[in-house]
């Protein structure tokens, strides 16, 4: 069992140091000995192994090649891995605010920093406020302490930097605490700024819930196409979506009755 340093209780909760434990089959980051905050198959660490994780991805049925991500939160690298591997084409820069976490990024196999990929040690919350209007495509949010969620991750002012730092037709997706009432309150939040196109799906097991927001145009665009995009997804994309395609299915439900509606013209008034 691994040792715990006196001082962590009363440290910075952003620069606590993880430890790394091991089993036969996987790697696991944590903070303390209730929560797995990463794991990694050893016989496969590209693979997104918790649930929650695979369904981060969900975007991928909304665009399944953004060229420009932007992630707050490393941890172990899951989704940084992932879309590494299997995104060539798209940019990929990760915020992780505290140090320790960086420092075990090649026990996880995180890719070293290049032309596409790089990892930034500063406060999610700041790097986003500083981002320019329209820079990514998709930003997705991961980002926790030992103490849960930092206030400065969930704010409404936090929300609407993320939807200023997006693309016109951009994807915010947030990984959330399934505690209620504050889930709640946290996904009217992220409504509160995307509007309407704003689908919540939740984790059967671990205690997420992910929210994914964009607009009205992108929703009703994948609703009218789903099943096209799922024949069009890699072997990799289907593997990882397969337990949540039908939550997705199902959020994307009213655009898909939306486009189905034809429009109703109303008569021309005689002239008299």
């Amino acid at each position: 069992m691994p040792e715990f340093e006196d001082s962590r209780p009363f440290a910075e909760t952003n620069a606590l140091k993880p430890f790394i434990s091991t089993d036969d089959d996987s790697m696991s980051m944590q903070f303390d000995l209730k929560l797995i905050q990463s794991r990694m198959r050893l016989d496969d660490p590209i693979a997104l192994d918790l649930q929650y994780t695979r369904a981060m991805m969900a975007f991928l049925m909304l665009n399944p090649e953004p060229r420009s991500i932007l992630m707050v939160g490393l941890g172990g690298g899951s989704l940084a891995k992932y879309c590494h591997a299997h995104l060539p084409q798209a940019d990929i820069t990760v915020v992780e605010i505290n140090p320790h976490v960086i420092e075990v990024r090649d026990a996880f196999k995180v890719p070293p920093d290049s032309d596409r990929f790089r990892v930034v040690c500063g406060d999610g919350a700041d790097f986003i406020a500083k981002t320019p209007r329209g820079t990514h495509d998709l930003i997705m949010i991961d980002g926790f302490n030992y103490d849960g969620q930092p206030e400065t991750l969930v704010s409404v002012d936090f929300y609407k930097s993320c939807r200023k730092a997006l693309a016109e037709s951009g994807i915010l997706v947030v990984n959330l605490q399934d505690i209620e009432p504050e889930c709640t309150k946290l996904v009217g939040r992220i409504w509160q700024v995307f509007g309407e196109p704003v689908m919540a799906l939740d984790i059967e097991c671990g205690g997420n819930r992910i929210v994914v927001a964009s607009t009205d145009e992108v929703f009703r665009d994948c609703a009218g196409s789903f099943g096209k995009r799922w024949a069009e997804l890699s072997a990799e994309h289907k593997e990882t979506l397969r337990f949540t395609t039908a939550s997705i299915e199902y959020e994307l439900e009213p655009w898909h009755a939306a486009k189905k509606i034809p429009k109703v013209h109303k008569p021309k008034k005689s002239a008299r």
